[in-house]
């Protein structure tokens, strides 16, 4: 099996996360980008959405994730991310990275989380 990688960059979702109680009050930007591992083979040679992973279905699970649940720490968050990408067994691995911007007199923290089916 080759391996290829689908990168999904600049998404925005709104979710109350943050360490500080007043940061999970009201909704605020979350930017996510995500990288995954797989086999891209297939669907290079079929051109067929199914031999592949749908990006539109890999946003909503960010949206959905970032919007519904309230995490303290970003770490925490880019967790529930992976949890819910690797669902898709087609998914070697995944690479989740996390920003809150202008959150610090300007200054956007970043975190990076990676897992992959050998590490589980």
């Amino acid at each position: 099996m080759s391996q290829g990688s689908i990168r999904i960059s600049g998404m925005r979702f709104w979710g109350r996360h943050g360490a500080d109680p007043g940061e999970r009050g009201h909704p605020q930007p979350i930017d996510v980008d995500v990288e995954l591992t797989c086999d891209l083979t297939r669907a290079a040679a079929t051109d067929d959405l199914a031999d592949t992973v749908d990006y539109a279905a890999v946003y909503r699970l960010c949206e959905e994730v970032i919007s519904e649940r309230s995490c303290l720490l970003l770490e925490a968050l880019a967790g529930h991310i992976i949890a819910a990408i690797m669902r898709d067994k087609r998914i070697a691995g995944v690479r989740v990275r996390l920003r809150k911007p202008r959150l610090l007199d300007g200054a956007t923290p970043e975190i990076e989380l990676s897992s992959s089916r050998a590490h589980q």
